[in-house]
């Protein structure tokens, strides 16, 4: 019954919201949704901290039965979901008190409009659908929270529909998730053709059967395993913004700030990463799909990072980071080691939440004021918000005593990431990618601290003098968000990191291990280990456990990330260094150094904040030909073809018919009779010529 009260409880309260506000008010609305979502938190972090990982599903309703298909809606418990359930229900509870703060008084809306009740009701409705995907048993049921997060994100990022921008940036999300969603969309097609289920455990004990099987895909062979893994990978890249198909995260800051931070902090974004290792006993046996994912995160790591650097706009900034913190997640599961990307995944929400909702808070005081370099000595204006996003940057470049578990959350599951990336990859490019990215991330972290909080008032004197903190309901959020990007880290790092048996048994993947062993006549699982090209995923088992996420119980890479060489493990915090040393002298000590390197290095300043280029490149391969054919089908299929040949025909030779066949109509007896007479000469004639009369 508790599961089911968190996930229904925000699906109430959308509907009560978006439906009968009207009898319980504006501020009703409001506090009813955010109290129902507290509800769901407080019960998510009772089931997370009762430790749930025996796998079972709790059942809702029979939902979708045809032919040999059939897909109940249950509830999946085991570990994942019960880290999933914390994530969502904490970020987006903590999201809906602050909203109350931040939409209190929209400039974007004309007065009297009730806007407030719609944007609660969507938010609800997000965290619903988003509860759904994360709680589902079965591949259907999870693409139905798949698509249902989409929809919601399309409203929320274009909730502001009278600016162009916003709209635009919607139609942009909805549209590039389309295209990853496509290939969710036929990996579960393959996958209920080769197993004829859709069910989770029935896709997972089949895993072994996939890894040998060929499957003709396009005009070649294809091992099914790889393939499905690898289509099943594209609808990640979409969802969670990975290289190709991430231009729609940063214009999805035209939405309302505490849309970004549950978009971008722990809901949206991270569903491809649950993704991957929710179909872990899957991935594990197509190495070569594997290899892609590690390539492909470090590539957005490092990509994201670099344009991060130069970005004026604080929300996107932030969203780089986003797109780049995501990339080391691919990187962990990638290489095997799935409960390292979910440790990064778990601090990740606190820290990111926490620079988002930080970022909305300067922005209020600043009267909507986003350029970065408008900003300036908002330390003392802004005491609270300063505090929050100092521990949030201190977060996310990873701050701690080296060599330790002791340490500011994004310090231990970041550096967890980079280690296992030289375990699993031997030290190569997904590593340097990696620490990289670490010292980018450092840089403009604090390059964002440095130009908001430090040095003199820039921009408009008014603003800055009319600067202020936010309200306590918008603050508040920012403590919370605050103890768990300081202590989440050191809390649980032993249960995501630690000993391979503590590991093991806080996924309960060891008991699941056993219980498998014995149902299969009292075996033991074997598991041999084989590194690709980019260290890859090992592969499994004879028989694939049916739990919350699978490892190998011989897992080289959770092992010799532990015993990596001292310099790997203080790479991370090296570059860290250099990056904050850097920033220090970028923006403090000599602040006129920003645009001496920039004119001197303008080339490669203007590819770096044109994002590379890839939208440009996109309307030029993409979405230019689109508009092409459109505007060639408009004009010269419906325009000349259509109308002015079929409709020609139709109101040209139609009519004259028509009136023909009128006048034929004339009344008389005699013209009757004379048609009736030429009708039966034609038949006679007929038979007589072609009847076969002998």
């Amino acid at each position: 019954m508790i599961y089911k009260i968190i996930l229904f409880a925000p699906l109430i309260g959308a509907i009560i919201a978006g439906f009968g506000w009207r009898i319980i008010g504006d501020k009703g609305a409001q506090w009813l949704t955010t109290g129902l979502l507290f509800l769901a938190m407080v019960l998510s972090w009772v089931v997370f901290l009762q430790g749930a990982s025996e796998g079972q599903a709790v059942h809702v309703l029979d939902w979708v039965q045809s032919g040999t298909l059939y897909a109940d809606w249950s509830i999946r418990v085991d570990r994942l979901t019960t880290i999933m359930l914390i994530v969502v229900t904490t970020v987006s509870a903590l999201v809906h008190l602050y909203s109350v703060g931040y939409m209190a008084h929209d400039e974007n809306f004309r007065e009297g409009e009730s806007y407030r009740p719609r944007f609660f009701a969507y938010l609800s409705f997000f965290t619903f659908a988003m509860l759904m995907l994360v709680t589902s048993d079965n591949l259907v049921q999870m693409f139905f929270g798949w698509e249902g997060v989409g929809v919601a994100s399309y409203l929320l990022i274009g909730f502001y529909f009278r600016k162009p921008s916003a709209n635009a940036a919607a139609i942009k999300a909805f549209v590039v998730n389309r295209v990853g969603d496509f290939g969710f969309a036929l990996g579960i097609m393959a996958l209920y053709f080769l197993t004829d289920s859709v069910r989770f455990d029935d896709i997972f004990a089949a895993a072994p059967r996939l890894a040998e099987t060929q499957l003709a895909f396009l005009w070649t062979e294809w091992n099914a395993a790889n393939l499905i893994a690898f289509l099943l990978f594209v609808g990640a890249m979409g969802k969670s913004a990975q290289l190709f198909l991430h231009t729609w995260l940063p214009d999805a800051m035209e939405g309302p700030t505490p849309v970004s931070a549950l978009i971008h902090a722990a809901t949206m974004v991270t569903a491809g990463v649950f993704l991957v290792c929710r179909m872990s006993p899957l991935m594990e046996y197509a190495p070569q799909a594997m290899n892609v994912v590690v390539f492909i995160g470090a590539s957005t790591a490092f990509f994201a990072a670099t344009v991060g650097l130069v970005q004026n706009d604080i929300k996107r900034v932030i969203a780089y980071s986003t797109c780049s913190q995501l990339g080391y997640m691919f990187v962990a599961a990638g290489v095997g080691v799935y409960s390292v990307a979910m440790f990064h995944l778990f601090t990740h929400a606190f820290f990111k939440a926490m620079l988002f909702l930080g970022a909305g808070s300067v922005i209020h005081g600043m009267h909507h004021e986003q350029d970065m370099r408008n900003y300036g000595g908002l330390r003392k204006k802004m005491p609270y918000t300063f505090w929050a996003m100092m521990i949030g940057t201190l977060a996310i470049t990873g701050v701690g005593i080296p060599l330790t578990t002791i340490g500011f959350s994004g310090f231990l599951s970041k550096d967890a990431i980079i280690e296992s990336a030289w375990a699993g990859t031997g030290g190569g490019y997904a590593f340097w990618m990696l620490v990289i990215a670490a010292l980018f991330t450092a840089f403009y972290s604090w390059r964002l601290m440095f130009l908001t909080f430090y040095g003199t008032p820039r921009g408009d004197r008014h603003t800055h003098e009319h600067a202020h903190e936010s309200p306590m309901v918008m603050v508040a959020p920012l403590g919370v968000l605050a103890l768990g990007a300081a202590f989440a880290g050191m809390i649980w790092y032993n249960s995501f990191f630690g000993e391979h048996e503590n590991v093991l048994t806080f996924f309960g993947i060891e008991a699941e291990a056993e219980a498998t062993a014995e149902g299969a006549g009292g075996g033991e699982a074997e598991a041999e280990t084989e590194t690709g090209a980019e260290g890859g995923a090992a592969s499994a088992p004879a028989t694939a456990p049916t739990g919350a996420i699978f490892m190998a119980e011989d897992n080289h890479v959770l092992t010799e990330a532990h015993e990596a060489p001292k310099w790997v493990k203080v790479s991370p915090f090296i570059a860290m260094l250099i990056g904050f040393i850097t920033a220090l002298w970028f923006y403090v000590w000599d602040p006129s150094m920003p645009r001496r390197v920039a004119e001197t290095n303008r080339p490669l300043y203007l590819f770096l904040l044109n994002k590379w280029y890839f939208d440009e490149i996109f309307d030029f391969l993409l979405v230019r030909p689109a508009k092409a054919l459109g505007h060639l089908l408009w004009k010269r299929g419906d325009g000349d073809v259509i109308d002015g040949s079929i409709n020609g025909v139709a109101m040209g030779l139609i009519p004259r018919l028509t009136r023909a066949a009128g006048r034929a109509q004339s009344g008389y007896i005699f013209t009757y009779a004379f048609a009736m007479v030429i009708g039966i000469a034609v038949l006679v004639t007929w038979m007589t010529m072609f009847g076969g009369a002998n």
